[in-house]
Formats: structure tokens, C-alpha cells, sequence
């Protein structure tokens, strides 16, 4: 169990196994030192937790939860492709919150996988970031979020 693992326990987090792509493109593509981890939905146990349009069906804390969710499953698909997750450092984040016309709390949504990343990674997770709102996102999901991480050398 890594450093990362540890620290999440501590919260009752678990990183999730990752999951499979629902279509014709790679969950984790490496360029370098570079790993770019595909948008990740809020999905648990296979199945989407979080559906539907942020300040109408839901709020910005129960959406915040979906942003954590949503990174958990970033570090799941960042387990399966790097030998140690101690061996990475967020370097950005990109959060889409499915909105109505007028809102303007995504940034406090996405806080919600920021927030897990600092958690977890410590310095090494601190990152530059976008949150940005839309009229909807693959199988009605609240939220979705993916993000780059740098491998560190050998």
C-alpha cells in the first residue's frame, strides 16, 4: 500500500479498480513523463452515482461529492498504468459541471477533486486547474473530471 493509499484510508477512501473505456479511446495515454488520465465519471461499483443538472437537481456540496468521486476513480486508472502512485505529482486537473443557464459555483464544485488530490498527494498534489460548465455530459452525469500527472524519473 502506498503513501497515497494510506493517507485515503485515513478518510475511508479506497482507490477503486480502474474501470474499462465505454468507447473507442484509451482511460490512461502516457507521453513521457506525462500521464493523461481520460474524463472521469462519477461511477461506483459500475454503476453512475451522481446524474443530473447541478443547481436544479442537485447542490454544490452533493456535486462537490461527485467531483471527489470522480477522482478517486482518476487515481484508479493512475494505480493501473505507474508502478507507485508516491511516484507522481498532479500537474492539472479539468472539471466539467453539468449546469443550468446562470450558474456560477463550478469552481466550487470541482474543489471537491482538488481538494482530494492536495489531500492526498500533499505539495506533490498541488495543481493548475480548469472548471468549466455545460449543458450535459455522457449518461447525464453531474460532473466529470480528468487530469494530467507527471511520472517521476528513474
Amino acid at each position: 500500500m502506498t503513501d497515497v493509499e494510506r493517507k485515503l484510508q485515513e478518510r475511508g477512501l479506497s482507490v477503486p479498480v480502474a474501470a474499462k473505456s465505454l468507447a473507442d479511446y484509451v482511460p490512461v495515454n502516457r507521453a513521457g513523463n506525462l500521464i493523461f488520465v481520460s474524463g472521469q465519471l462519477p461511477v461506483r461499483d459500475g454503476k453512475l452515482a451522481f446524474e443530473g443538472i447541478v443547481g436544479k437537481d442537485l447542490d454544490v456540496e452533493t456535486a462537490k461529492q461527485a467531483a471527489v468521486l470522480c477522482a478517486l476513480n482518476i487515481l484508479g486508472q493512475l494505480k493501473a498504468a505507474v508502478p507507485s502512485l508516491d511516484r507522481v505529482r498532479c500537474v492539472r486537473l479539468g472539471g466539467f459541471v453539468q449546469s443550468q443557464a446562470g450558474f456560477k459555483d463550478h469552481a466550487a464544485v470541482v474543489n471537491g477533486a482538488s481538494e482530494l488530490i492536495v489531500f492526498a498527494f500533499g505539495e506533490k498534489g498541488r495543481h493548475a486547474r480548469a472548471a468549466v460548465g455545460c449543458s450535459a455530459l455522457p449518461l447525464g452525469a453531474a460532473v466529470e473530471v480528468e487530469a494530467i500527472f507527471e511520472v517521476e524519473s528513474d
